[in-house]
């Protein structure tokens, strides 16, 4: 994945004080266990995975292409991933106030087991999401 392309997608689907940089990006994928899935002009998500548990650590899709199954076919493809590098279980971490996302996790399988006060820049707390990978219910 080139770092700044993910970089130009990510400042395009966050507010400016949430994007991530080139060398954010790049620092994130040279961890352990980390991997992401692109898609050039539309979005990315990056994970990592850890013994049995696996994390979303963001994942953007540009405003024009929301609403069409992009989120859902790279939260799709980060579940897959993590699931064939030994994960039993992925993690995420949300903003409560956002509706778009929480539903597309909702319908994912994800359920809240957490919260993190006051987590984001704009005050709003973190809901922490799981979901076991071997469920049968899958996300296409």
């Amino acid at each position: 994945m080139n770092p700044a392309e993910a970089a130009t997608l990510h400042a395009r689907a966050f507010p400016a004080e949430e994007a991530w940089g080139p060398d954010a990006i790049a620092l994130m994928l040279e961890m352990p266990g980390a991997f992401g899935v692109l898609r050039p002009g539309i979005g990315f998500v990056l994970a990592r995975v850890a013994a049995d548990e696996a994390e979303i650590l963001t994942l953007a899709v540009v405003p024009e292409a929301r609403r069409t199954g992009q989120g859902g076919a790279l939260l799709a493809a980060a579940m897959a991933g993590a699931l064939a590098r030994g994960a039993a279980a992925m993690f995420l971490e949300v903003s409560e106030r956002n509706l778009a996302a929480r539903a597309l996790y909702a319908a994912a399988g994800f359920g809240e087991i957490g919260r993190r006060r006051r987590y984001y820049p704009d005050g709003a707390d973190a809901l922490v999401l799981r979901r076991g990978l071997n469920e049968a219910r899958q996300s296409s």
